[in-house]
């Protein structure tokens, strides 16, 4: 995917994510054997931008970038005085709307919610999962108590419940955490970023929801929330080539994970949904997606067979090569897959492509054109205002991605 040229002193180069390098300094097995790991700190900000604000960071230029790490981290104080203060379902991962990370020019690499970003981690970095890890949903507070399903970690802590009634005053701890994954693959490191030269430009943006799409308050209530936002990258250094020069691996790709919303047409029986930014050049890696029946700050939709019929992907005219019985049926792969219940509490579902081999099994859009996935929504199901969102995660060409 990297495309040849020749400098006026007959030194070949190649150009890698926009970039011009000497081709001889591509050689990925010479890197991974000279280069070395770093965790380094980015910015530390003391306090965040602000509910329905955005904090903008400018990435260091340095090394190779495979991972950003994302803590935000602080108290939440609620004083309900004679009324109330409840969470609605958003939270709390939803405190973020959208990460957005752009790289030389490339604006659609990484665009996701917090939530999907927290499914998409577990259903892509082995070996982490929740289980055990106790955390409370739904009813007056603290809430229905879970200990798996609700994506989160030992070393996080929520606070206060999610889409929980009635909390009581007091002070309590937040502490959130985000893996960015810049390359698809830490370990061969496709998709990761060159960013050590002068002409990078890497810019992560963190888009933050609005006080009253995470907290509802009645009467007098107030809630104060005292945040700090640390980011840290995991970079990997560049050698130095015997012959003089750098060693890199092979930078000719891009990873994007992108979150679309579905059209608003969302309904009892087949929903069919095409995904949007098909192309040659793009291998999809995987695929997911969940429903909210009663609008975004909802309970998601539990995905099982009381909820959900048959579900499939299809391409083409009507080719449809995996087709599942019904959403008990996804739930059940994709927790063998993931060793996380993704589809129970939070309500996602994910087609995988390369869990289990990608060469054999990711779906290169250039031959699989017309690409859209169908779901039914069982009758039993009450829709009012639902919403839907789907998760693209690919591997895309550099000379197409955009």
């Amino acid at each position: 995917m990297a495309t040849a040229t020749s400098t006026q002193t007959n030194n070949p180069t190649v150009s890698m994510q926009g970039i011009q390098v000497p081709a001889s300094s591509v050689n990925p097995q010479a890197f991974q054997g000279a280069t070395r790991r770093q965790n380094l700190l980015v910015r530390t900000i003391s306090q965040f931008a602000g509910f329905g604000a955005t904090d903008l960071t400018a990435m260091l230029q340095t090394g190779i970038i495979s991972d950003i790490g994302v803590r935000i981290s602080g108290t939440l104080t609620v004083t309900p005085g004679t009324g109330t203060v409840a969470t609605t379902f958003l939270w709390p991962y939803g405190i973020v709307d959208a990460f957005r990370f752009t790289a030389n020019g490339q604006s659609n690499l990484i665009n996701i919610s917090g939530w999907s970003l927290k499914a998409m981690s577990l259903a892509s970095r082995a070996p982490q999962d929740d289980r055990g890890v106790v955390n409370f949903v739904g009813g007056a507070a603290p809430g229905t108590s879970f200990n798996q399903g609700t994506l989160a970690l030992a070393s996080e802590s929520w606070g206060v419940g999610q889409g929980v009634t009635a909390i009581p005053a007091g002070t309590y701890d937040v502490e959130l955490y985000y893996n960015i994954p810049v390359a698809y693959d830490p370990i061969s490191l496709l998709g990761a970023i060159f960013a050590q030269t002068a002409s990078t430009d890497l810019e992560l943006a963190i888009q933050y929801a609005p006080q009253g799409n995470l907290f509802q308050l009645t009467g007098n209530a107030t809630l104060q929330a005292s945040f700090s936002v640390l980011i840290e990258s995991t970079v990997y250094t560049i050698p130095g080539s015997p012959n003089g020069g750098i060693l890199i691996p092979n930078l000719s790709a891009f990873h994007s994970l992108i979150e679309s919303p579905a059209p608003n047409f969302l309904a009892v029986g087949e929903n069919m949904i095409t995904l949007a930014g098909q192309g040659v050049g793009r291998q999809l890696m995987r695929l997911g997606w969940r429903v909210l029946p009663t609008g975004p700050l909802g309970l998601p939709l539990a995905m099982n067979r009381v909820n959900y019929g048959p579900i499939k992907w299809l391409f083409g005219g009507n080719t449809s090569p995996e087709n599942f019985a019904d959403g008990g049926k996804l739930r059940h792969w994709d927790e063998q897959l993931y060793n996380t219940d993704i589809g129970g509490v939070e309500g996602y579902g994910v087609f995988d492509f390369s869990s289990l081999w990608a060469p054999r099994d990711a779906v290169d859009q250039g031959a699989a054109t017309q690409l859209r996935f169908s779901f039914v929504i069982n009758p039993a199901v009450i829709l009012t205002n639902p919403a839907c969102s789907y998760i693209q995660q690919a591997i895309t060409a550099g000379a197409v991605a955009a």
